[in-house]
């Protein structure tokens, strides 16, 4: 059972004790301790627009988080495409309500150690083959669907067949310091952590560099499961879809790193609902 530990405002008392605490949690896609900085500044942000206790609770891997919501451990998550997908296809009537500016149109990162000569282009660097390769989390969008999904349509076979090795490192971050320190040769990971990544001094360009970016899809979202109107009261769900729209902390956003959250839907993570059953991740 997920222990909760992180605890955003009480403003008002409206809603009494624990049984009404609004949930939420997040994949652990990258460093868990900026992980808990940003979703604390979350929760006690729609603490004070929900007038409601908020409560954020980490977990350990993806499928921990669709888990969660899955279970009504918690109530709303900041989930990646894939994982958006296989929680709302598990939660009748839950919904995708927002995503960042940028997700509409997100990309992945190949990039390789610079040992490997291999240098950037516009095509799919179809050398990459007979290298090790890294993914991220095994249920990243980002990390993992997309990449696995480019691998396959250009070799026409799958990953294990392509590399000498393929790993699974388990987050963004991770992916960058395993082919930074020449544990793995290639790997993919989300560009955003990437920009993040490099502003904040962790990347040493002489060891690594982005060699492809995919093409543009639809990847993170703020999904909410469909009955929370039942338990914290009617309009509830458009509450806390008006609060995330609204959000214009700065900091906030920028640890996200977002510019700001537009309304989402169901209908924009068809493609990844498809590429996803194509490449087996999710059954027909």
């Amino acid at each position: 059972m997920l222990r909760p530990i992180i605890f955003g405002a009480l403003v008002m008392t409206s809603i009494s004790g624990h049984a009404n605490t609004f949930r939420f949690t997040a994949i652990p896609d990258q460093n868990t301790t900026r992980l808990s900085e940003r979703f604390n500044k979350v929760a006690a942000y729609l603490a004070q627009e929900l007038s409601i206790e908020v409560e954020y609770v980490p977990v350990k891997s993806y499928s921990a988080s669709v888990a969660a919501f899955k279970n009504n451990q918690v109530q709303l998550a900041w989930f990646g495409g894939l994982s958006g997908v296989q929680a709302r296809r598990a939660v009748r009537g839950s919904q995708a309500i927002a995503q960042g500016q940028e997700d509409l149109a997100f990309e992945t990162f190949f990039i390789a150690n610079t040992s490997t000569y291999i240098q950037r282009s516009d095509a799919f660097p179809a050398e990459i083959a007979g290298h090790t390769f890294t993914f991220g989390s095994k249920g990243s969008t980002s990390g993992r669907l997309m990449p696995e999904f480019f691998i396959r349509k250009q070799f026409k076979k799958p990953p294990e067949e392509v590399f000498r090795r393929v790993g699974f490192s388990g987050d963004h971050s991770k992916t960058l310091a395993l082919v930074q320190s020449g544990a793995y040769q290639v790997g993919a990971l989300n560009f955003k952590v990437w920009e993040n990544e490099l502003q904040d001094g962790n990347v040493d360009t002489t060891k690594v560099r982005v060699i492809w970016k995919t093409p543009s899809y639809p990847d993170y979202n703020w999904s909410i499961r469909g009955d929370v109107d039942s338990r914290y009261g009617k309009g509830f769900l458009q509450q806390v879809k008006k609060a995330l729209l609204n959000l214009e902390d700065e900091t906030i956003l920028a640890s996200f790193p977002r510019s700001r959250f537009i309304e989402a839907r169901n209908a924009i993570y068809e493609p990844i609902l498809k590429t996803a059953i194509e490449v087996g991740i999710i059954a027909r």
